[in-house]
């Protein structure tokens, strides 16, 4: 009998993992709203959701997600160069573009296969791709898929970047740089203004990875806007953090868009979003304009957990809680769900070997109490 060896593979990397505590295991969870979670017939209070303006619930977003599957259905039928393209898209790069203040945008199904697409349009075989070590996983696909030179810079040292790009850009034809724009683990800003002069000194591009920066940081315009002297010749970001929903976004000059939309594979060969995701979007833009309070409040609830635990100032609306070792930090994250309090462990790869933490995530919905009671909580947490 043929031994079935991708089975005795798989359970093996498994045995192998569990015995590290970095096997992974989905635990269904069901969201009541935008801050409670129901996890094996408990409720839980959540401090882990990127849904930091809680708007994946908000009425007006439901209510447009609604109204398009009644008008046009539940999916977009085709790739947008066939037949998936909605008039509905068109007005969400128009908004979009105007948040960020660019010529043009494009939407994609995912920040995933955004900066799948991206990249590879803009560098090839004989360029230079220079991406911050800590920068997310997406980043580094695209990379690796474009087969360009591709070199990690020491997080957010723009020393060590400089110095790569004086090694390494004169040899090169085309030349990124990619970098977070806030770092969804660590909850840091990257220095977008000095990381834009050092580009422009050595003729590079520059792509920021906003995800978690719309919605929450330069008034909600994201991490660019927060350095206005910064040049930004590619704004990509997603609609499923602080929007709520579905899909993500490039905002760039109108040509750099036109040659993304005919030749960006993650676009061309991928079906469009769905119109109750754009629709969703639009309406989770306009209540960000509107309510300017609602978009404030995630960093000011960070910061006062901070204070309250004598941490670093939050710049973000993501802090975390750095304990080391894996098993370490899957106690400290039972501990908390035994309280009510869903703060999940990170561990390797992910982050960093030796830095397993509980990433905190607020969102405006989070009360001062409710903020001050995590505090105590994870106070007992941290080792003296």
């Amino acid at each position: 009998m043929t031994t079935d060896t991708l089975t005795v593979f798989a359970a093996g990397k498994l045995a192998e993992l569990d015995a590290k505590s970095l096997k992974r295991t989905l635990k269904p969870t069901h969201r009541l709203d935008g801050l409670w979670v129901e996890r094996e017939g408990r409720r839980l209070l959540s401090f882990s959701c990127n849904d930091y303006l809680n708007l994946s619930h908000h009425p007006a977003v439901k209510a447009a997600a609604i109204r398009a599957v009644e008008t046009y259905g539940v999916g977009a039928g085709a790739s947008r160069l066939i037949t998936g393209d909605h008039p509905l898209f068109t007005a969400l790069e128009a908004r979009l573009a105007a948040l960020k203040g660019t010529q043009a945008a494009c939407v994609f199904g995912s920040g995933y296969l955004a900066n799948a697409g991206i990249i590879p349009t803009f560098a090839g075989p004989g360029d230079l791709i220079v991406v911050d070590e800590l920068a997310h996983s997406c980043i580094w696909a695209g990379a690796k898929l474009s087969g360009a030179e591709t070199i990690a810079f020491a997080h957010n040292d723009v020393a060590d970047l400089e110095r790569v790009l004086a090694e390494r850009r004169p040899g090169a034809g085309r030349a990124l740089v990619a970098t977070d724009g806030v770092f969804s683990m660590d909850g840091d800003l990257a220095p977008l203004d000095a990381i834009s002069a050092a580009c422009l000194a050595h003729d590079a591009w520059l792509l920021v990875d906003d995800a978690h920066g719309l919605g929450v940081v330069g008034g909600g315009a994201g991490s660019a806007r927060a350095f206005p002297n910064a040049r930004v010749d590619l704004q990509m970001g997603t609609l499923s953090k602080a929007a709520g929903g579905y899909g993500a976004y490039v905002c760039a000059s109108q040509p750099v868009v036109d040659l993304l939309k005919t030749r960006a594979r993650t676009l061309v060969y991928s079906t469009g979003l769905p119109p109750a995701s754009a629709a969703a979007a639009i309406a989770a833009l306009e209540v960000m304009a509107a309510e300017p309070e609602r978009v404030a409040a995630p960093l000011a609830k960070a910061q006062r957990f901070t204070r309250a635990l004598n941490l670093p100032l939050a710049q973000s609306c993501i802090v975390p809680i750095v304990l080391g070792e894996a098993e370490t930090t899957l106690a400290a994250a039972r501990v908390l769900e035994d309280q009510g309090l869903l703060a999940v462990a990170i561990r390797p790869p992910t982050v960093p070997a030796g830095t397993a933490r509980l990433r905190i995530a607020f969102t405006a919905g989070h009360t001062d109490a409710e903020v001050d009671r995590l505090a105590e909580a994870v106070r007992r947490l941290i080792p003296a």
